[in-house]
């Protein structure tokens, strides 16, 4: 259960940082609740998954999953560019994810 909920918790990780981008520095409603929202649902899982998870691997894996979708948002919204490289990166930091897990 612990890393069913740090995965869970990185994709809000990722949806936290999609709406602060959104909220226009909290000014816009909506994206704002999304935020907070997004956030507590975040640090609530990370901070249960470290409890059963070692700290190091527990949040390497948090940012990572949250870094990747983030960076993968960012590019099919056309608000990064997209580069072969940029995707072998990406790909990189997924198996270096995959990797922590496979070696707790």
């Amino acid at each position: 259960m612990p890393w069913f909920v740090l995965v869970i918790s990185g994709i809000c990780e990722s949806v936290w940082a999609i709406a602060l981008d959104r909220s226009k520095g909290l000014s816009r409603l909506i994206p704002t609740v999304v935020f907070v929202i997004g956030l507590v649902a975040s640090m609530g899982g990370l901070s249960y998954a470290m409890k059963h998870i070692p700290i190091g691997t527990a949040y390497a894996i948090w940012v990572g999953i949250g870094a990747a979708i983030t960076a993968v948002y960012g590019m099919l919204s056309g608000e990064d560019a997209v580069s072969l490289i940029r995707i072998l990166l990406i790909i990189g930091l997924v198996a270096c994810v995959i990797g922590l897990k496979l070696v707790d």
